[in-house]
């Protein structure tokens, strides 16, 4: 049985490699020429090496190892997590195609799958819950592409994507732990402890950037993780813990998905609109626009874990309360558009 000393030695361990990892994985970088170079689309000004996510990788991966048991599904994530993460490396240093990246998920994904981190059930609106059968294999397989995705998509300042997977990975250990899954949320928090110990290097003003290997690493561990930690949960509103824990990186790309489509514009088509562009388009500075998102995703983080102590009834007026708000905030900050409601109504006035 898992000792709170043992766990502690395990997070501490964890969060020192990590340190130690991120000076050489920026020498690294900048001998592979793994280098971000600023552009129109991006808030930084000078090249950056972009390698971090080794640091965060090899803290987590070594710790998972020495201090857990890996088997059944924790084997299918440490093997697809090493798939996702050598796929990223390739891409900061190579620049790899669309296609090709995808591919390489969708192998991490299948990996993953096959040692048993599925979705086999989800919540049914009306009453109990209902049984995927077959639907299990794309359903699972488009949640973990897709939050891999959704992470690196919010991975857009300094601190931003390893800050809220933090914050994320924190609420999934907790309720992990609630639901019995004690190796799972102690995976959680190693994970926490790995990007606790990258943050001082990221944080504005950053010295070095996670990169597609961190962020694609990142939400590739935190989809797996949000499976494995609610399999064995019996109550109906558990099944949506995750959904709300990741609701930044889930919703800023469904409006993303929307405000391009708003615009008539492909919906891969990158954009300078996410949340964390959109604050700062508002005269929010770097810093503080990171620090709102964060306190939102807590916010998100804490509603989850204080659902999993109520009934299905009053969660499903929380969930309702909670969309409607998301929905009537990135209206109004410009995220179903790329213009806020005031510079509509400003551009209307213009053209009348």
């Amino acid at each position: 049985m898992l000792t709170y000393a043992y766990i502690s030695v395990a997070l501490l361990s964890t969060f020192f490699i990590a340190i130690a990892c991120v000076p050489l994985s920026t020498q690294l970088a900048r001998n592979l020429g793994a280098i971000d170079p600023p552009d129109e689309r991006k808030v930084h000004k000078v090249d950056m090496p972009r390698l971090g996510g080794l640091a965060i990788f090899s803290a987590f991966m070594l710790s998972l190892l020495i201090f857990t048991q890996i088997s059944g599904p924790m084997l299918g994530l440490v093997m697809g997590a090493t798939i996702i993460f050598l796929v990223g490396a390739a891409d900061d240093i190579y620049h790899l195609s669309p296609l090709t990246k995808l591919a390489g998920q969708s192998v991490a994904a299948a990996v993953a799958m096959y040692f048993g981190v599925m979705v086999h059930f989800m919540t049914n609106p009306f009453d109990g819950l209902l049984v995927l059968g077959y639907l299990s294999i794309p359903l699972t397989f488009l949640w973990i592409v897709g939050i891999t995705n959704a992470i690196n998509l919010i991975d857009g300042l300094d601190g931003l994507a390893g800050g809220v997977s933090a914050i994320a990975a924190t609420a999934m250990g907790i309720v992990a732990m609630r639901q019995g899954q004690v190796d799972v949320a102690v995976a959680a928090l190693l994970l926490v402890a790995a990007i606790i110990g990258f943050l001082p290097y990221n944080f504005h003003p950053a010295r070095t950037f996670m990169g597609d290997s961190g962020s694609n690493f990142l939400g590739f561990v935190l989809a797996c993780l949000a499976i494995m930690g609610t399999t064995k949960g019996t109550a109906v509103v558990s099944l949506l813990i995750p959904i709300i824990i990741l609701g930044i990186p889930i919703f800023d790309t469904f409006f993303a998905i929307i405000r391009r489509i708003n615009n008539h514009k492909p919906i891969f088509l990158p954009d300078k609109n996410h949340l964390h562009h959109r604050l700062m388009a508002m005269g929010m500075s770097h810093r503080r626009s990171v620090f709102i998102i964060y306190g939102i995703s807590a916010f998100f983080s804490g509603i989850a874990v204080l659902l999993t102590f109520t009934t299905s009834p009053k969660a499903s007026l929380v969930l309702s309360l909670l969309l409607l708000v998301m929905v009537l905030g990135a209206d109004r900050i410009g995220l179903l558009t790329g213009r806020t409601r005031e510079q509509q109504a400003l551009s209307r006035s213009s053209e009348g």
